[in-house]
């Protein structure tokens, strides 16, 4: 199993960053990608962006380039979610996942097996 324990979420104006940090544990070898997802209140949960454990390749939902960046220290087995200019929509749970599987879409929430409690983000007008 891999274990996941995000950090870093809180209360932002807008315009503002925020820095999200996953720290993964366990049976990390298996990790092909890790995944950062985000849940509104009554919304689905959504994809935000990805990164793949070994070449560091990186995925980003159009809404996000250009404001996020998702990072990864494989030393630390930590990922990192940068963003900037931050807005009232962007308030949300923001999860971060793991990909065991290289055949799975990176889009999809069922495609990851294990799933951090999530961190809040709140972002304020």
């Amino acid at each position: 199993q891999v274990q996941l324990v995000e950090s870093g979420g809180g209360l932002v104006q807008a315009g503002g960053s925020l820095r999200l940090s996953c720290a993964a544990s366990g049976r990390t070898f298996n990790i092909y990608t890790m995944g950062w997802f985000r849940q509104a209140p009554g919304k689905e949960r959504e994809f935000v962006a990805a990164i793949s454990w070994s070449g560091g390749s990186q995925y980003y939902k159009d809404s996000m380039k250009g404001r996020f960046t998702i990072s990864r220290d494989n030393a630390k087995n930590t990922v990192y979610l940068q963003m900037n200019s931050l807005k009232p929509e962007d308030t949300a749970v923001y999860y971060c996942a793991t990909k065991t599987s290289p055949d799975r879409s990176n889009w999809l929430v069922l495609s990851y097996d294990y799933w951090g409690q999530g961190t809040q983000v709140t972002v304020s007008s």
